[in-house]
């Protein structure tokens, strides 16, 4: 782990060094998928299982080979333990009860002269949600994805997933059946993005693609984004705790271990105001390494990434929480809600030291799929609202007509567009 500290005159410059994140197209992935889109767009199914086949290691003679049936989905869960089935229901309920709360609803008023203006809200008609299945099964993934979107009332939840050499994983699938997942097809990468984006002879194209991936999967959604809607381009995974001491570092040790274990360009900061501290949490991850079995990822991630900063009281450490704007933030403090309200960028607030983040990835509440790389600073996680659509309603009466329309012609003729004045102009009693 890295050792900063605020007080040191290159502060700023090693915490900007350590942030930097190639998030750039790489022009030889970019290529690569390009190819690839433009494939799946013209030869549809075809290409699918071309590209499913050569980068999966299948052995698909059609799309129906990488189609599952709602009857599979629903052997998957029954397969399950009881034990898993249950805590994949819990999740589930309490994700949907939190995003029930997102959701939109239409409104309208009426000016004094009898013009209704308003909002109207539609859900989306289909959606693709695509779920990593390289490094590690994620049915987490599955419902959190697929659950705003059936809250939002969107008719047709569409999910890929690869399936490396045929290999498919009860609990994800189990986790499309609970979640309400109407079809599952499962190819990945950038075929299985551009499948989701232009339509095949099976896959029905989509309205908007969310969901997590790697270099390939980003690159995909970047280039078919105008074509369909996408959540964002996700970076690597990060966590930044603030501790104050009040926490046992074994407890931070772990919460930081959690997302160094994701993959090696992951990222975990721990930023404590007691250099004792920061020397007692190090202690506790050299105790703790040895029963990761992911362990070698999570050297790797710390090495190359993570950090111990010192900070001289926690509002210095609120600061530079909104300079990174992290994915994953983690006040284990005391009185965490006052602190809190020094929070301005961060994809989610994890508050007190008993909220791990660990609860926010799998059944808080609140949607896992958080904005990265800093992103935190403009945008927001994904929710209900993400598969929600807004239309203005105006409906413009006889009196309305005759003020609005004098105010309207006005301005039309100031940018010289003489059709627009007229159209006003036309319903104006004098």
């Amino acid at each position: 782990m890295k050792h900063l500290n605020t007080q040191s005159p290159d502060f700023q410059a090693e915490l900007k060094a350590l942030l930097a994140f190639e998030t750039a197209q790489d022009p030889k992935i970019d290529q690569i998928v390009a190819g690839i889109c433009a494939d799946v767009q013209q030869r549809g199914d075809a290409a699918v299982v071309e590209y499913t086949n050569r980068f999966d290691g299948m052995a698909a003679q059609s799309m129906a080979d990488l189609t599952l049936t709602q009857a599979e989905l629903q052997n998957a869960f029954e397969r399950l333990p009881a034990d898993v089935q249950t805590a994949l229901k819990t999740a589930a309920e309490r994700v949907e009860r939190y995003h029930l709360r997102q959701k939109l609803e239409s409104w309208t008023y009426t000016d004094a002269d009898g013009t209704l203006l308003g909002q109207q809200i539609t859900a989306l008609d289909r959606v693709g949600i695509y779920v990593p299945g390289g490094k590690a099964a994620y049915p987490s993934s599955v419902i959190m994805n697929a659950m705003p979107a059936h809250v939002a009332g969107v008719q047709e939840i569409i999910m890929v997933v690869p399936t490396p050499k045929g290999g498919r994983n009860d609990i994800v699938l189990a986790a499309a059946y609970i979640a309400g997942v109407t079809k599952v097809f499962t190819i990945g990468g950038a075929q299985a993005v551009a499948a989701l984006a232009y339509g095949t002879e099976t896959v029905p194209q989509v309205d908007k693609i969310t969901g997590p991936g790697n270099a390939f999967v980003a690159a995909a959604k970047r280039r078919v984004f105008g074509v369909v809607g996408i959540d964002m381009v996700a970076g690597p995974s990060e966590i930044l705790v603030i501790a104050d001491g009040s926490t046992p570092a074994d407890w931070v040790a772990m919460d930081l271990f959690s997302q160094a274990e994701h993959d090696e360009i992951a990222q975990a900061i721990l930023i404590a105001t007691s250099q004792a501290y920061l020397d007692d949490v190090q202690t506790a991850m050299n105790r703790l390494i040895g029963e990761m079995p992911r362990r070698a990822i999570i050297e790797a991630s710390l090495r190359n990434r993570g950090a111990f900063i010192l900070a001289e009281d926690l509002n210095e450490a609120c600061e530079i929480a909104n300079y990174i704007a992290p994915e994953h933030l983690e006040l284990s403090v005391e009185n965490p809600q006052q602190w809190a309200q020094k929070i301005r960028h961060a994809g989610a607030i994890f508050m007190g030291s008993y909220t791990s983040e660990s609860l926010g990835d799998y059944c808080a509440g609140p949607n896992h799929v958080l904005p990265t790389s800093r992103t935190a600073r403009f945008s927001s996680p994904l929710g209900t609202y993400d598969f929600q659509k807004r239309s203005s309603l105006i409906q413009v009466s006889e009196a309305g007509a005759q003020k609005l329309g004098k105010t309207a012609a006005t301005l039309a003729h100031g940018e010289m567009l003489t059709a627009h004045a007229r159209a006003a102009e036309l319903r104006l009693k004098d």
